[in-house]
């Protein structure tokens, strides 16, 4: 019995370096971590509702700009800039379907400021022990759905989203490692430039 505790509490020991480095990230220093990123790139994997999987690259200029290049067999594109998001769907021939950047939750994330402080923004704030979890809406428009952010610490970094569309549609990203502050062209996120460049 005496071996058995010297055991446990040497697994104890040897734990406590690891739990005091594990922490529950606060919706403040999330909203800092968010408002600092001004550039980033990243490989991503998309889950689709349907189960469907798809790969790309990610590209974000905040405020306000985001690209989504999905590898093939996929030819699809999304871009958000000019306060709109475009999605062109290789399948169609009738140009790519617009929506106000603002009735979508990633507005929430490439807002010029971010304060996930908001009142009624955040409804779930939540660690599993690895990683911090904020779900929020825009609460303006809550109608629109949410994004629920995950998070490690040390240092804070975005690992995945996940985007519940006002019909109850979730689609999952999970993000690579993000390359930040590189400089991003603004062609990149212009709506009328891919729309010649896919002619």
């Amino acid at each position: 019995m005496t071996l058995l505790r010297t055991t446990i509490a040497a697994l104890v020991l040897a734990a406590t370096p690891l739990a005091a480095t594990a922490e529950k990230l606060s919706l403040n220093k999330i909203s800092n971590y968010l408002n600092r990123l001004t550039t980033a790139k990243s490989p991503f994997t998309q889950i689709n509702d349907d189960g469907t999987i798809s790969t790309g690259t990610i590209y974000l200029k905040r405020p306000g700009r985001a690209r989504f290049e999905y590898n093939p067999p996929m030819d699809a594109l999304v871009v958000a800039g000019g306060s709109q998001v475009a999605i062109f769907d290789g399948k169609s021939n009738t140009g790519p379907q617009q929506y106000p950047l603002k009735r979508t939750p990633l507005n929430l994330i490439l807002a010029k400021n971010v304060n996930l402080g908001r009142a009624k923004m955040v409804v779930g704030h939540s660690y599993d022990g690895t990683a911090t979890t904020v779900k929020a809406r825009d609460p303006e428009n809550p109608d629109i759905g949410t994004i629920e952010l995950k998070f490690t610490a040390n240092p804070t970094e975005l690992r995945q989203w996940v985007i519940t569309d006002g019909g109850g549609s979730k689609t999952t990203v999970i993000l690579g490692e993000l390359a930040k502050g590189a400089p991003l062209g603004a062609s990149l996120f212009s709506i009328s430039h891919a729309i010649n460049q896919r002619k």
